[in-house]
Formats: C-alpha cells, sequence, structure tokens
C-alpha cells in the first residue's frame, strides 16, 4: 500500500494547462479541488499514523476522494473538449 499523497497535478500529469484554466475560471471546479485536496490531506494523515481513525472511516473518506476525483476528471475531459 502507498502512503503517497494523490495530488492533482500527479493524478492527471497531462491536464496542467486544464487545472490551471479551470481554477481561473470556475468556482465549482476551485470547491471540489480544494475538498479533494483536503479529504487526500486527512487520508495521508491515516495511512501515515498521525491521525488515527479506523479502517472504515479510512474506506469512507478513500471513496469519497475517488468521487471527487471522477468529478474532477469529468470536468478536465469537458474542457478539453471545449478546447479552452
Amino acid at each position: 500500500m502507498s502512503h503517497v499523497p494523490h495530488e492533482l497535478h500527479e493524478e492527471f500529469p497531462e491536464a496542467a494547462s486544464a487545472l490551471h484554466a479551470l481554477k481561473l475560471s470556475s468556482a465549482h471546479f476551485v470547491k471540489l479541488s480544494d475538498e479533494y485536496h483536503e479529504v487526500n490531506r486527512e487520508i495521508h494523515r491515516i495511512e501515515t499514523n498521525i491521525a488515527p481513525a479506523s479502517d472504515e472511516a479510512l474506506e469512507t473518506l478513500k471513496k469519497q476522494r475517488l468521487h471527487l476525483k471522477d468529478q474532477i476528471a469529468a470536468m478536465l475531459a469537458a474542457e478539453e473538449n471545449t478546447g479552452s
């Protein structure tokens, strides 16, 4: 199991310009991105034994992170399709 944070720029390395464009143009994207980073940091804290949590709590956070990542991926795909 990897205990490395899953940062957005690492999850979507090919979409750096789209990530930047969405951060500047979409308040909804900024909200999703901020929430993703918050959940991601909490998962990292749990996985590195900085913050205690049950296995169920960790799994819930991982599912939340995956859901946020899916939403972000959809926004990135739409951004790339519009050519912005």
